[in-house]
């Protein structure tokens, strides 16, 4: 999924100065952003004093949207470098194309995960015969400098292990929890996992006591460690935890994630991560002059045109002049 937000700023993620080294429940409120012509995301991450979760540097929550008599999901050719990008999804599909030739429609709890690498461009639709509700989230991993420049490719598992308890069911997206490990390609040590919680469940997870964590609230009405989490906003967590416990008043669906604190200092702008702004400068005049990032086939449209790089000079721990 691509990051529309046309007046997309230089951001410096990562590096352990952002980490909370000990246990805490830190909410987050989401930012509203429009994402073409019918659906509108709460973006999550980058958030205000909270840049990353683990590798973990991008969230969005969308829906659930009534797109019965909408185009839904239309997001044109774009490029990215960088990242991981995971398409997650609740209700609906997601049409898949990318310009290493991968065609692949995304359906509810089946993992999309592409690798961009050192470069990719792809394009997200809703299929034009939709289902009437399209719910999901979209979030981007970034890539250690060992392997930012990995081939590009994309993966799709539509049968992913679980962890059960009674109430209770968490499907491995990423990386690997109570010893359920999923089939996705991690970088880095990090979990991501999907939680189904019935009405009146009270469960505990176990958790790595060196990740940092956060849960999204995805529907329905949970507490998280005591804190009640609504829809649309995220709890952080920090590290040093052995156990989550949680408790649904309804049925209620949560993310889970977490992971090994990103020792890296990376730049975010626009759909590109990499480690300097002139890095970024570069990645952007490619996509809008050369081939790097390849050609989405099958897509009826035009791709998706850069923004300008605002003309600021990054400081250190994620402050932008």
């Amino acid at each position: 999924m691509s990051n529309l937000d046309r007046q997309a700023t230089l951001t410096v993620c990562g590096g352990r100065g952002f980490v909370v080294a000990e246990p805490v429940r830190e909410l987050l409120s989401p930012r509203r952003v429009r994402l073409g012509e019918s659906t509108e995301v709460r973006r999550l991450l980058p958030n205000l004093g909270r840049r990353m979760v683990g590798a973990w540097a991008f969230v969005d929550h969308y829906g659930p949207d009534d797109i019965a008599d909408e185009p839904g999901m239309q997001v044109p050719p774009h490029p990215h470098m960088g990242l991981q990008t995971v398409s997650w999804l609740h209700e609906g599909e997601v049409l898949h194309r990318d310009s290493t030739g991968s065609l692949q429609t995304i359906r509810p709890r089946e993992l999309g995960l592409m690798t961009s690498g050192r470069a990719i461009s792809h394009s997200e639709q809703s299929p034009k015969r939709h289902a009437r509700l399209l719910h999901g989230a979209q979030l981007w991993v970034a890539l250690p400098d060992a392997h930012r420049h990995v081939d590009p490719h994309f993966q799709h598992h539509a049968d992913l292990p679980q962890v059960t308890a009674p109430g209770l069911t968490a499907t491995v997206i990423l990386g690997e929890l109570d010893g359920a490990a999923s089939p996705g390609t991690t970088y880095t040590p990090l979990v991501g996992a999907d939680l189904a919680l019935a009405a009146g469940t009270e469960a505990s997870l176990p958790l790595h006591p060196d990740f940092e964590y956060a849960v999204l609230a995805m529907s329905g009405e949970a507490h998280v460690d005591g804190v009640p989490v609504l829809p649309g906003s995220m709890l952080y967590l920090g590290c040093g935890r052995t156990e989550l416990p949680l408790r649904a008043t309804s049925d209620a669906g949560l993310m889970l994630l977490g992971g090994e604190p990103f020792d890296e200092e990376i730049v975010m702008w626009w759909n590109f991560v990499g480690r300097t702004d002139e890095e970024i400068r570069k990645a952007r005049d490619e996509w809008m002059t050369s081939d790097r990032f390849g050609e989405v086939k099958g897509y009826d449209g035009d791709r998706l045109d850069a923004p300008e790089v605002p003309a600021t000079h990054l400081k250190a721990r994620g402050r932008v002049r």
